[in-house]
């Protein structure tokens, strides 16, 4: 009786364990950016977005990271490059 019960405590908090852990995912992953970071190209640092893309100037994809001084500077004045799409 005791294993009996042993196991089906084992077993519930196994289930409950898995069930909580799998609650997102059925959800669109989505990720914000911090308000310092951006997508960006490694080559040329004018070209930024809010979203994975591609650079219009060298195909490279953008990668996440933050921004430089410069490049703050560029996103709040607008003079920056910003991939189609």
């Amino acid at each position: 009786m005791k294993h009996l019960l042993l196991i089906s405590i084992i077993t519930l908090t196994i289930g409950l364990t898995f069930s909580a852990c799998s609650g997102n995912a059925n959800n669109v992953k989505t990720e914000q950016l911090a308000q310092d970071q951006t997508y960006t190209c490694t080559m040329h640092n004018e070209v930024m977005s809010d979203h994975e893309a591609e650079c219009p100037k060298c195909g490279m994809k953008l990668v996440k990271q933050k921004m430089t001084a410069e490049q703050q500077k560029m996103k709040t004045e607008g003079t920056y490059v910003k991939p189609k799409g």
